[in-house]
């Protein structure tokens, strides 16, 4: 039997139908500390299907993982207006899950081209050099039928820590949800963990924490399933609160990385009418006292947040979180809801003194009315507010961000994800924000959804927006191709930094326009693989140039 190998960079995206169209991956580089990952794409002319072994032989075999990139179907993988930055426009089957591989048994589908997806997790006290991989393919009958190679050069710094502050909405409801477990349980709380285990791994430091159930794309009227970590007591419109599970919640994803914690909205999505849901226990039974009925300001929930709020502040400076702690108003908010959201703000603003208050909006007539101090422009609405030289400044991107601008579709090649490392470095970005770490909902939560089925919120928004990674059954978080690239978008982000502190910002600047048609904005950025395969390994080349006779290298 015929097998063909070639190896590939992290950025092709393999159909079963469609070959490599990019020469083999030979020899790239990575720092200290950083996951290296590459692709073995491969085909066989056998009849029938075939179970192999995947073998890879290396020195850093120790580091390396090997998974299998599933095809996963997409109903609606782009909006009718698209640009020319799309691999396919049409429904169908696109590579995404990264699944495990038992004993690293890989499947070999007559006639088709499968990919994996190879990495190696490398410590901060990797020696630096070359160190050959080698990967090959075993038949059932023990026969090597195919392999390839390629040279890692591992530079000897340290990618140095994270400064961006990176959250992508982690959706505690859903995790209930899929695994038919109840909020708050045990089995809740480990299934949790895992995720944001593997949230922070990937370069999240900021979680969405549920105090209450956070009121985002939830239908008017409607509810989500509750998480909710204050337990609330009424008594004559008196409050009582217990922070039990929020302090857990905190000292959990503390110890497992998170460094920012993002209270949910004070109030309900685009306009700020309303009340999120609030349940309370009144004479025993616990019920919902505050919602979509409730309006936002002048009523029983601006009493409520009286009360609430200093309390929730003295926990968070008791805790010693209070300088890492953001506070939202009402999310994606308009111009024409300027009047709703003054008035909401204005309702609890005496409360959150000293604390971040931020918000995802696109209109910068709003940020001059100063109603926000800390705005969160989408990327394809963010040139006025750079123009102006808001500080602080973070960005976001969702299903809305289809045209010209980086995002994460499964329709869209992985160099328009990657890119927006560079836009982030070139301009100084703080902080970028995503609604889906694993939104597994319908549109406004409407229904659950199976999202290895369902990858589009039944139509709602293209496929790779609403989550990043998938519910394994085991409890852990499957990830995607998506997540894996936008974490080397993070780790060149990184990169480029450490660059600066060694030959200045103007320099590196003068990089990544060198290599362009065009100055790189948020808008207009070079769309091929090997302008970010090329300047990444560019900065690897000028890092180790300048770490020459510096034994151990730098950290």
């Amino acid at each position: 039997m015929e097998c063909r190998l070639i190896l590939q960079s992290p950025l092709v995206k393999i159909f079963p139908e469609e070959g490599p169209l990019k020469p083999a991956y030979r020899v790239f580089s990575a720092l200290q500390g950083e996951t290296a990952s590459f692709q073995a794409v491969y085909k066989g002319n056998n009849l029938c299907r075939e179970e192999l072994t995947v073998c890879t032989d290396s020195p850093l075999n120790p580091y390396i993982r090997v998974r299998g990139i599933e095809l996963c179907p997409s109903a609606y993988p782009c909006h009718i207006e698209t640009d020319n930055g799309y691999l396919r426009t049409a429904p169908g089957l696109f590579p995404d899950y990264l699944s495990g591989l038992p004993g690293r048994r890989a499947l070999l589908i007559p006639g088709q081209w499968r990919s994996l997806w190879i990495d190696a997790e490398l410590p901060a006290d990797c020696a630096q050099g070359r160190y050959p991989i080698e990967v090959s393919l075993i038949g059932e009958n023990g026969e090597c039928l195919c392999s390839a190679a390629a040279e890692l050069n591992v530079i000897g710094a340290v990618l140095p820590e994270q400064k961006l502050i990176h959250t992508e909405w982690f959706h505690g409801d859903c995790l209930a949800d899929y695994y038919g477990v109840q909020a708050l349980s045990e089995s809740w709380w480990g299934i949790a963990a895992s995720f944001v285990k593997t949230a922070v791994k990937r370069g999240i430091n900021m979680i969405l924490t549920p105090a209450f159930t956070p009121p985002l794309d939830t239908a008017a009227g409607g509810e989500r399933t509750t998480v909710q970590l204050v337990d609330v007591y009424e008594k004559n419109n008196t409050y009582a609160f217990v922070f039990d599970n929020l302090r857990r919640w905190i000292e959990l994803c503390g110890s497992l990385g998170i460094k920012y914690f993002e209270m949910p909205h004070l109030f309900t999505q685009w306009g700020a009418k309303a009340a999120p849901k609030i349940m309370a226990y009144k004479d025993g039974l616990c019920r919902r006292i505050f919602g979509w009925d409730t309006p936002a300001v002048g009523g029983g929930y601006t009493r409520f947040l009286s009360q609430y709020l200093p309390v929730l502040t003295n926990k968070l400076r008791e805790w010693g979180i209070a300088e890492r702690t953001y506070f939202h108003i009402s999310d994606e908010p308009s111009y024409e809801h300027l009047e709703n959201y003054l008035a909401a703000k204005n309702s609890v603003i005496e409360y959150l003194s000293g604390f971040h208050i931020i918000d995802a909006l696109s209109s910068f007539e709003f940020y001059k009315s100063g109603a926000v101090s800390e705005p969160i422009p989408s990327s394809d609405h963010i040139k006025p507010f750079l123009e102006n030289n808001v500080p602080r400044l973070w960005t976001y991107y969702c299903t809305g961000q289809h045209l010209k601008v980086s995002n994460r579709f499964f329709a869209m090649p992985s160099a328009r994800n990657r890119i927006i490392g560079v836009q982030l470095y070139k301009f100084n970005i703080a902080g970028f924000l995503h609604w889906g770490f694993n939104f597994y909902n319908s549109m406004h939560s409407k229904r659950h959804i199976n999202p290895f089925a369902v990858t589009d919120s039944e139509g709602a928004f293209p496929s790779g927006d609403p989550f990043m990674v998938y519910p394994n059954k085991d409890g852990t978080p499957g990830e995607s191709i998506r997540i894996m690239v936008f974490h080397e978008a993070l780790q060149d982000l990184r990169a480029l930094e450490l660059l600066e502190s060694l030959a200045g910002r103007e320099f590196v600047l003068g990089l990544i326009e060198e290599g362009a048609d065009m100055p790189v904005t948020f808008g207009e950025y070079p769309k091929t693989d090997e302008y970010i395969l090329d300047l990444r390994e560019k900065v690897n080349r000028e890092i180790e140039k300048r770490i020459i006779g510096q034994p151990g290298g730098i950290s």
